[in-house]
């Protein structure tokens, strides 16, 4: 196996924003490219993502599945420097996954492999009530507007708007945003809905987007939200299961 990225930093990227919520897990290897699906260890979140093949300079690989240990792969990468060439391979012995920078001087770690024991992850299917793209420096600053007040955030949709709303015992917090060409830049609604979340773990799903990201979001009530973005050619998809809320 020789994969080779021209920049390791969208790889980087993709593994730092799988690596919040996901400890170990399985990198599948196969002709379309790499894919990587696995729920977190509380069960309440699932990571599904993806890089296709047309983004590496060079894929030579057969179908296989790397468990590995994504925080340590994430410190490895954390090594990149700007204009480093990604190079992943496999040991004689495929016990490792060799990771190798090629700049000015041409460094390899050797991440070792390990078992993962996971069943396939299947996407959850939902039908949902709306679809919009909002930018992720909105979502960022309303999540930290959000935090001032509460653990949670309530998500979800009324005909021609979006709104984040917290409330507890420090108060009550309500930003509604209407399409527009910068922050809200489609809004479909088949039906209003609204959903409540933990706020730490959208938070941890949004580190890895850049204020003018575009995000995609998918509600329904009490239902889980789909969160999706584009990290340069890669995708990173996320579930999150909502908290049922009391009446």
């Amino acid at each position: 196996m020789e994969l080779i990225l021209k920049g390791a930093d969208v790889f980087k990227k993709s593994i730092e924003a799988i690596s919040v919520l996901i400890d170990e897990a399985e990198l599948v290897v196969s002709a379309d490219g790499l894919e990587l699906k696995a729920t977190d260890p509380s069960q309440i979140s699932m990571v599904d993502f993806s890089l296709p093949k047309k983004a590496f300079s060079k894929f030579e690989a057969v179908d296989s599945r790397l468990g590995l240990d994504l925080d340590y792969l994430n410190q490895v990468l954390s090594r990149a420097q700007a204009g480093d060439e990604l190079v992943l391979s496999l040991d004689e012995k495929k016990a490792f996954l060799v990771v190798s920078f090629k700049g000015t001087a041409e460094r390899s770690f050797q991440v070792p492999l390990i078992d993962v024991s996971s069943a396939d992850v299947p996407n959850p299917r939902i039908e949902f009530d709306s679809e919009l793209i909002v930018s992720a420096g909105f979502l960022q600053s309303a999540f930290k507007d959000a935090a001032l007040i509460s653990s949670h955030v309530v998500l979800g949709c009324s005909e021609d708007k979006f709104f984040v709303k917290a409330n507890s015992s420090k108060g009550n917090l309500n930003e509604e945003l209407k399409q527009n060409k910068v922050s809200l830049t489609e809004l479909r609604v088949k039906r209003e809905c609204r959903s409540m979340f933990p706020l730490d773990y959208l938070q941890d799903m949004l580190k890895a987007a850049t204020s003018d990201t575009k995000v995609d979001l998918f509600l329904k009530s009490n239902a889980p939200v789909k969160v999706s973005y584009a990290i340069g050619e890669a995708r990173i998809g996320y579930f999150l299961a909502p908290r049922i809320e009391s009446q």
